[in-house]
């Protein structure tokens, strides 16, 4: 809506073609193409995992292992009205890599790297491996700490060719104040 609000605002006579998307309540970049060329080139670059994908995410508990990659296929079942995947081997195969940045008492500052998309890819994984996203309604415990609206999960950096200059173009996006705010909360 905001796309189509500024765009509007612009008088810009433009059909917004998103490239990415995120899931609800994750903050963060996504990819909007403004042509049809660009959609379909963008689009080539994310089916082939050609677009550098990195996600900042608060989890429960600590890694024994500070930094890894989680290979494990992602499925959604066929069940009416259930949004939520599971590993399953019947799934399309789907990779993160994990660091973790910064411990905190009973959490863990994550970065994701995704060599795959797959949708709820870092929730189904840091999930799996017991490792689930603070506030995450679908894949974390029905209990959280804080007073959470959803997953707190950042799509930090986003990069990739741009589609007619063939340049290397990575973009940034500062964490919003909630994240900021709850790291702030658990280093005390």
């Amino acid at each position: 809506n905001g796309l189509l609000y500024y765009f509007k605002e612009s008088n810009q006579d433009c059909i917004v073609r998103l490239v990415s998307r995120l899931d609800m309540d994750t903050s963060g970049l996504i990819i909007v193409a403004k042509n049809q060329y660009a959609h379909s080139e963008l689009s080539n670059q994310m089916q082939n995992n050609n677009v550098e994908k990195r996600y900042l995410a608060l989890v429960h508990g600590h890694f024994s292992e500070k930094e890894g990659t989680i290979d494990l296929p992602i499925y959604r079942p066929e069940i009416e009205g259930v949004m939520a995947r599971v590993i399953d081997e019947r799934g399309q195969r789907s990779i993160t890599h994990y660091k973790v940045i910064e411990s905190y008492k009973d959490a863990e500052l994550v970065e994701c790297l995704l060599e795959t998309g797959r949708t709820h890819q870092i929730r189904v994984h840091m999930s799996y491996i017991g490792h689930p996203l603070l506030g995450d309604p679908v894949y974390g415990p029905k209990k959280c700490p804080f007073n959470l609206n959803g997953q707190v999960l950042h799509a930090k950096v986003l990069g990739f060719i741009h589609p007619r200059t063939g340049e290397y173009m990575e973009f940034n996006s500062e964490l919003p104040d909630y994240f900021s705010s709850l790291i702030e909360r658990l280093k005390k």
